[in-house]
Protein backbone atom coordinates (compact mmCIF):
# COMPACT_ATOMS: atom_id res chain seq x y z
CA UNK A 1 0.00 0.00 0.00
CA UNK A 2 1.42 3.40 -0.99
CA UNK A 3 1.44 6.11 1.65
CA UNK A 4 1.91 9.80 0.94
CA UNK A 5 2.93 12.58 3.27
CA UNK A 6 0.92 15.65 2.31
CA UNK A 7 3.98 17.85 2.73
CA UNK A 8 5.71 15.92 -0.05
CA UNK A 9 3.89 14.06 -2.80
CA UNK A 10 0.20 14.84 -2.83
CA UNK A 11 -2.35 12.04 -2.38
CA UNK A 12 -5.44 11.90 -4.59
CA UNK A 13 -8.88 12.55 -3.15
CA UNK A 14 -12.19 11.60 -4.75
CA UNK A 15 -15.55 13.00 -3.74
CA UNK A 16 -18.64 10.80 -3.58
CA UNK A 17 -22.17 11.54 -4.74
CA UNK A 18 -25.11 9.16 -4.51
CA UNK A 19 -23.45 5.82 -5.19
CA UNK A 20 -25.37 3.65 -7.62
CA UNK A 21 -27.42 6.56 -8.97
CA UNK A 22 -24.83 7.96 -11.37
CA UNK A 23 -27.16 7.43 -14.35
CA UNK A 24 -29.68 9.90 -12.90
CA UNK A 25 -27.24 12.55 -11.68
CA UNK A 26 -28.67 14.93 -14.27
CA UNK A 27 -32.09 14.75 -12.61
CA UNK A 28 -30.64 14.86 -9.10
CA UNK A 29 -28.70 18.01 -9.94
CA UNK A 30 -31.86 19.92 -10.93
CA UNK A 31 -33.33 20.30 -7.41
CA UNK A 32 -29.84 20.99 -6.04
CA UNK A 33 -29.37 23.73 -8.62
CA UNK A 34 -32.82 25.14 -7.79
CA UNK A 35 -32.00 25.15 -4.07
CA UNK A 36 -28.74 26.96 -4.83
CA UNK A 37 -30.44 29.63 -6.96
CA UNK A 38 -33.17 30.25 -4.37
CA UNK A 39 -30.61 30.36 -1.53
CA UNK A 40 -28.34 32.85 -3.28
CA UNK A 41 -31.20 35.01 -4.56
CA UNK A 42 -32.95 34.99 -1.19
CA UNK A 43 -29.90 35.91 0.86
CA UNK A 44 -28.75 38.58 -1.60
CA UNK A 45 -32.27 40.04 -1.50
CA UNK A 46 -32.18 40.15 2.31
CA UNK A 47 -28.80 41.92 2.24
CA UNK A 48 -29.93 44.36 -0.47
CA UNK A 49 -33.18 45.28 1.27
CA UNK A 50 -31.51 45.86 4.64
CA UNK A 51 -28.75 47.87 2.97
CA UNK A 52 -31.09 50.13 1.01
CA UNK A 53 -33.86 50.65 3.60
CA UNK A 54 -32.83 53.13 6.33
CA UNK A 55 -35.76 52.00 8.51
CA UNK A 56 -34.12 48.56 8.74
CA UNK A 57 -30.81 49.89 10.04
CA UNK A 58 -31.45 48.42 13.47
CA UNK A 59 -29.59 45.79 15.54
CA UNK A 60 -32.02 42.97 14.71
CA UNK A 61 -31.56 43.47 10.97
CA UNK A 62 -27.80 43.90 11.25
CA UNK A 63 -27.66 40.44 12.81
CA UNK A 64 -29.97 39.16 10.08
CA UNK A 65 -27.48 40.54 7.54
CA UNK A 66 -24.72 38.54 9.22
CA UNK A 67 -26.87 35.41 9.03
CA UNK A 68 -27.57 36.01 5.32
CA UNK A 69 -23.86 36.57 4.66
CA UNK A 70 -22.85 33.33 6.40
CA UNK A 71 -25.57 31.44 4.48
CA UNK A 72 -24.33 32.95 1.23
CA UNK A 73 -20.77 31.91 2.07
CA UNK A 74 -21.86 28.38 2.95
CA UNK A 75 -23.74 27.98 -0.34
CA UNK A 76 -20.97 29.35 -2.56
CA UNK A 77 -18.36 27.23 -0.77
CA UNK A 78 -20.26 23.97 -1.05
CA UNK A 79 -21.95 24.05 -4.44
CA UNK A 80 -18.94 24.11 -6.85
CA UNK A 81 -17.79 20.60 -5.98
CA UNK A 82 -21.36 19.34 -5.84
CA UNK A 83 -21.94 20.54 -9.38
CA UNK A 84 -18.64 19.07 -10.55
CA UNK A 85 -19.74 15.67 -9.20
CA UNK A 86 -23.36 15.71 -10.35
CA UNK A 87 -22.99 17.57 -13.65
CA UNK A 88 -19.58 16.54 -14.95
CA UNK A 89 -18.88 13.36 -12.94
CA UNK A 90 -15.58 15.01 -11.98
CA UNK A 91 -14.91 13.50 -8.58
CA UNK A 92 -11.21 14.18 -8.06
CA UNK A 93 -10.27 17.22 -6.00
CA UNK A 94 -6.74 18.48 -5.26
CA UNK A 95 -5.71 18.08 -1.63
CA UNK A 96 -5.11 21.80 -1.09
CA UNK A 97 -8.47 22.67 -2.67
CA UNK A 98 -10.13 20.14 -0.38
CA UNK A 99 -8.49 21.73 2.67
CA UNK A 100 -9.60 25.20 1.56
CA UNK A 101 -13.19 24.07 1.03
CA UNK A 102 -13.21 22.25 4.36
CA UNK A 103 -11.84 25.36 6.08
CA UNK A 104 -14.52 27.69 4.74
CA UNK A 105 -17.40 25.22 5.22
CA UNK A 106 -16.56 24.93 8.90
CA UNK A 107 -15.81 28.66 9.26
CA UNK A 108 -19.22 29.62 7.87
CA UNK A 109 -20.97 26.90 9.92
CA UNK A 110 -19.36 28.14 13.15
CA UNK A 111 -20.13 31.72 12.13
CA UNK A 112 -23.80 30.88 11.61
CA UNK A 113 -23.99 29.19 15.00
CA UNK A 114 -22.52 32.29 16.68
CA UNK A 115 -24.80 34.66 14.75
CA UNK A 116 -27.84 32.68 15.93
CA UNK A 117 -26.59 33.09 19.50
CA UNK A 118 -26.12 36.85 18.96
CA UNK A 119 -29.67 37.07 17.58
CA UNK A 120 -30.98 35.34 20.71
CA UNK A 121 -29.16 37.93 22.83
CA UNK A 122 -30.70 40.65 20.65
CA UNK A 123 -34.21 39.27 21.27
CA UNK A 124 -33.54 39.04 25.02
CA UNK A 125 -32.42 42.68 25.21
CA UNK A 126 -35.38 43.82 23.06
CA UNK A 127 -37.86 42.07 25.37
CA UNK A 128 -36.11 42.73 28.70
CA UNK A 129 -35.03 46.34 28.10
CA UNK A 130 -37.13 47.75 25.24
CA UNK A 131 -36.49 51.37 26.24
CA UNK A 132 -32.70 50.88 26.44
CA UNK A 133 -32.48 48.54 23.43
CA UNK A 134 -30.84 51.05 21.08
CA UNK A 135 -28.44 52.33 23.74
CA UNK A 136 -27.28 48.80 24.70
CA UNK A 137 -26.86 47.45 21.18
CA UNK A 138 -25.09 50.42 19.62
CA UNK A 139 -23.32 50.25 16.26
CA UNK A 140 -19.95 49.91 17.98
CA UNK A 141 -21.22 46.99 20.07
CA UNK A 142 -22.62 45.24 16.98
CA UNK A 143 -19.36 45.78 15.07
CA UNK A 144 -17.47 44.31 18.03
CA UNK A 145 -19.78 41.28 18.11
CA UNK A 146 -19.32 40.80 14.34
CA UNK A 147 -15.51 40.88 14.59
CA UNK A 148 -15.58 38.50 17.58
CA UNK A 149 -17.79 36.04 15.68
CA UNK A 150 -15.59 36.12 12.58
CA UNK A 151 -12.33 36.02 14.55
CA UNK A 152 -13.41 33.03 16.62
CA UNK A 153 -14.45 31.02 13.55
CA UNK A 154 -11.29 31.83 11.58
CA UNK A 155 -8.98 31.13 14.52
CA UNK A 156 -10.65 27.89 15.63
CA UNK A 157 -10.64 26.18 12.22
CA UNK A 158 -7.16 27.18 11.00
CA UNK A 159 -5.16 24.78 13.24
CA UNK A 160 -7.40 21.91 12.08
CA UNK A 161 -6.33 22.51 8.48
CA UNK A 162 -2.69 22.75 9.53
CA UNK A 163 -2.89 19.47 11.47
CA UNK A 164 -4.50 17.65 8.53
CA UNK A 165 -1.76 18.95 6.25
CA UNK A 166 0.88 17.17 8.34
CA UNK A 167 -0.78 13.74 8.27
CA UNK A 168 -0.07 10.83 5.92
CA UNK A 169 -2.66 9.49 3.50
CA UNK A 170 -3.07 6.64 1.06
CA UNK A 171 -2.25 7.22 -2.58
CA UNK A 172 -5.99 7.20 -3.38
CA UNK A 173 -8.60 8.34 -0.85
CA UNK A 174 -12.38 8.11 -1.25
CA UNK A 175 -14.37 10.70 0.67
CA UNK A 176 -17.96 10.13 1.78
CA UNK A 177 -19.57 13.30 0.43
CA UNK A 178 -19.49 15.61 -2.61
CA UNK A 179 -17.61 18.15 -0.47
CA UNK A 180 -14.79 18.08 2.08
CA UNK A 181 -15.46 17.91 5.82
CA UNK A 182 -12.94 17.62 8.65
CA UNK A 183 -14.36 14.41 10.11
CA UNK A 184 -14.34 12.82 6.65
CA UNK A 185 -10.72 13.72 5.88
CA UNK A 186 -9.56 12.36 9.24
CA UNK A 187 -10.93 8.92 8.37
CA UNK A 188 -8.66 8.66 5.33
CA UNK A 189 -5.36 9.17 7.16
CA UNK A 190 -3.04 6.24 7.81
CA UNK A 191 -0.97 8.03 10.46
CA UNK A 192 -2.00 8.79 14.03
CA UNK A 193 -5.14 10.93 14.03
CA UNK A 194 -5.38 11.40 17.78
CA UNK A 195 -4.28 15.05 17.94
CA UNK A 196 -6.47 16.06 14.99
CA UNK A 197 -9.46 14.19 16.39
CA UNK A 198 -9.09 15.73 19.86
CA UNK A 199 -8.68 19.19 18.39
CA UNK A 200 -11.71 18.70 16.14
CA UNK A 201 -13.78 17.70 19.17
CA UNK A 202 -12.54 20.75 21.08
CA UNK A 203 -13.56 23.01 18.18
CA UNK A 204 -17.08 21.55 18.18
CA UNK A 205 -17.39 21.90 21.97
CA UNK A 206 -16.02 25.47 22.02
CA UNK A 207 -18.19 26.62 19.14
CA UNK A 208 -21.50 24.90 18.43
CA UNK A 209 -21.59 23.05 21.74
CA UNK A 210 -21.10 26.24 23.76
CA UNK A 211 -23.41 28.22 21.48
CA UNK A 212 -26.24 25.70 21.84
CA UNK A 213 -26.00 25.80 25.64
CA UNK A 214 -26.00 29.60 25.65
CA UNK A 215 -28.90 29.61 23.18
CA UNK A 216 -30.92 27.42 25.53
CA UNK A 217 -30.02 29.67 28.46
CA UNK A 218 -31.01 32.75 26.45
CA UNK A 219 -34.44 31.34 25.72
CA UNK A 220 -34.95 30.36 29.34
CA UNK A 221 -34.25 33.99 30.26
CA UNK A 222 -36.53 35.19 27.44
CA UNK A 223 -39.36 32.94 28.65
CA UNK A 224 -38.87 34.10 32.25
CA UNK A 225 -39.03 37.72 31.07
CA UNK A 226 -42.09 37.11 28.90
CA UNK A 227 -44.05 35.38 31.67
CA UNK A 228 -43.30 38.29 33.98
CA UNK A 229 -45.23 40.62 31.64
CA UNK A 230 -48.70 41.27 33.05
CA UNK A 231 -50.59 41.71 29.78
CA UNK A 232 -51.40 38.51 27.86
CA UNK A 233 -51.42 40.36 24.52
CA UNK A 234 -47.99 41.82 25.26
CA UNK A 235 -46.68 38.35 26.14
CA UNK A 236 -47.92 36.97 22.82
CA UNK A 237 -46.49 39.96 20.96
CA UNK A 238 -43.10 39.47 22.62
CA UNK A 239 -43.02 35.75 21.78
CA UNK A 240 -44.02 36.45 18.18
CA UNK A 241 -40.83 38.47 17.72
CA UNK A 242 -38.88 35.25 18.41
CA UNK A 243 -40.70 32.92 15.99
CA UNK A 244 -38.43 33.58 13.00
CA UNK A 245 -35.32 33.11 15.12
CA UNK A 246 -36.61 29.87 16.63
CA UNK A 247 -37.27 28.55 13.11
CA UNK A 248 -33.72 29.51 12.07
CA UNK A 249 -32.26 27.73 15.12
CA UNK A 250 -34.25 24.56 14.43
CA UNK A 251 -33.33 24.68 10.73
CA UNK A 252 -29.64 24.86 11.63
CA UNK A 253 -29.37 22.44 14.54
CA UNK A 254 -31.87 19.73 13.53
CA UNK A 255 -29.99 18.62 10.36
CA UNK A 256 -26.67 18.88 12.23
CA UNK A 257 -27.93 16.59 15.01
CA UNK A 258 -29.42 14.24 12.40
CA UNK A 259 -26.10 14.02 10.55
CA UNK A 260 -24.23 13.37 13.81
CA UNK A 261 -26.68 10.61 14.78
CA UNK A 262 -26.38 8.97 11.35
CA UNK A 263 -22.57 9.06 11.54
CA UNK A 264 -22.56 7.66 15.08
CA UNK A 265 -25.31 5.03 14.93
CA UNK A 266 -26.04 4.52 11.24
CA UNK A 267 -23.06 2.43 10.17
CA UNK A 268 -25.43 -0.06 8.54
CA UNK A 269 -27.44 2.63 6.77
CA UNK A 270 -27.09 3.09 3.03
CA UNK A 271 -24.33 5.52 1.94
CA UNK A 272 -27.06 7.42 0.13
CA UNK A 273 -28.64 8.24 3.51
CA UNK A 274 -25.32 9.65 4.77
CA UNK A 275 -24.86 11.81 1.66
CA UNK A 276 -28.47 12.97 1.79
CA UNK A 277 -28.21 14.04 5.44
CA UNK A 278 -24.95 15.90 4.75
CA UNK A 279 -26.58 17.72 1.84
CA UNK A 280 -29.58 18.64 3.99
CA UNK A 281 -27.25 19.95 6.72
CA UNK A 282 -25.42 22.29 4.35
CA UNK A 283 -28.17 23.22 1.86
CA UNK A 284 -31.34 23.60 3.92
CA UNK A 285 -30.38 26.47 6.32
CA UNK A 286 -29.26 28.84 3.51
CA UNK A 287 -32.47 27.98 1.66
CA UNK A 288 -34.92 28.28 4.55
CA UNK A 289 -33.58 31.28 6.48
CA UNK A 290 -34.42 33.96 3.88
CA UNK A 291 -37.80 32.31 3.26
CA UNK A 292 -38.67 32.22 6.97
CA UNK A 293 -37.58 35.80 7.61
CA UNK A 294 -39.33 37.07 4.47
CA UNK A 295 -42.59 35.38 5.46
CA UNK A 296 -42.56 35.87 9.24
CA UNK A 297 -40.94 39.32 9.52
CA UNK A 298 -43.45 41.98 8.53
CA UNK A 299 -40.88 44.69 7.85
CA UNK A 300 -38.86 42.49 5.47
CA UNK A 301 -41.99 41.17 3.76
CA UNK A 302 -43.38 44.68 3.20
CA UNK A 303 -40.09 45.92 1.73
CA UNK A 304 -39.90 42.95 -0.66
CA UNK A 305 -43.48 43.54 -1.84
CA UNK A 306 -42.73 47.23 -2.20
CA UNK A 307 -39.71 46.48 -4.42
CA UNK A 308 -41.77 44.15 -6.61
CA UNK A 309 -44.53 46.73 -7.00
CA UNK A 310 -42.00 49.35 -8.08
CA UNK A 311 -40.57 46.99 -10.70
CA UNK A 312 -44.05 46.28 -12.11
CA UNK A 313 -44.78 49.99 -12.41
Amino acid sequence: MSVFNSSGQYPRFFLTGFSGLESVYGFISLPIFLVYIISVAGNISILFIIRTEPSLHQPMYYFLSMLAFSDLGLSTTTLPTMFSVFWFHAREIPFDACLVQMYFIHVFSITESAVLLAMAFDRFVAIKEPLRYATILTNNVIIGIAFTIAGRALALVFPASFLLKRLQYRAVNILSYPFCLHQDLIKTTVSSRRVSSIYGLMVVICSMGLDSVLLLLSYLLILATVFSIASKSERIKALNTCISHICAVLTFYTPMIGLSMIRRYGQNASPIVHVLMANVYLLVPPLMNPIVYSVKTKQIRNRILKKFKKQKV
